[in-house]
């Protein structure tokens, strides 16, 4: 069990998607009370991530485990690749498919994005990833406002211990994340040239 900050119902009745290799944080969202699927597709296949969608309930978080994907790739243009194009997938399928054209009646929100980037120090172009999927949070926070869609990034350092990535996530999917788009998370940055 992780140590956390949280009340342990935080996450009650919120449903996440999970999209990427994220394991930590979904077992950490679950044991919060989130009810907590996998995104079961190859994120670089577009048709096949609007068919996983596409078949299930809508979510109110999409949790996109960009950095697995960068560092399973390799670190290179492949890395690149994977992370940004399949956070993008996921991304474009679950709002979409899912929120843009429903909307929960309870709250008005539609569904919350947090994007893992890799850490500075995961290979030649972690730092282009991170700063591609930053861009993706601030940019589709003010493209998708109007459907009450929030998009935020958490941009791990190399020090960055998986249990922060997955407290922060957790914050982020609560009601208090609520305040919260277009913003992105640095962790663990010993200078800031490592952002």
């Amino acid at each position: 069990m992780l140590p956390c900050a949280l009340r342990p119902d935080v996450l009650a009745g919120v449903s996440v998607l999970v999209a990427g290799d994220a394991a930590q944080v979904a077992e950490h969202l679950a044991s919060l009370g989130a009810g907590t699927s996998a995104l079961e597709a190859d994120l670089l296949d577009e048709e096949a991530v609007r068919a996983a969608v596409a078949g299930g309930p809508a979510p109110h978080v999409l949790v996109v485990g960009a950095a697995a994907a960068f560092s399973a790739a390799g670190a290179g243009h492949d890395g690149l690749r994977q992370c940004v194009d399949g956070a993008w997938n996921a991304v474009r399928a679950v709002a979409d498919g899912r929120w843009i054209e429903r909307e929960d009646q309870e709250s008005g929100r539609r569904g919350k994005v947090v994007l893992l980037a890799p850490a500075p120090g995961a290979g030649l172009h972690a730092r282009a990833a991170r700063a591609a999927l930053e861009n993706v949070a601030r940019t589709l926070s003010t493209e998708w406002a109007r459907y009450a869609i929030t998009t935020v990034a958490i941009l791990p350092g190399d020090a960055t211990q998986p249990h922060e990535i997955a407290e922060l996530t957790a914050f982020l999917a609560s009601p208090a994340g609520d305040y919260f788009t277009g913003c992105a998370f640095k962790l663990g940055l010993s200078h800031p040239a490592q952002a």
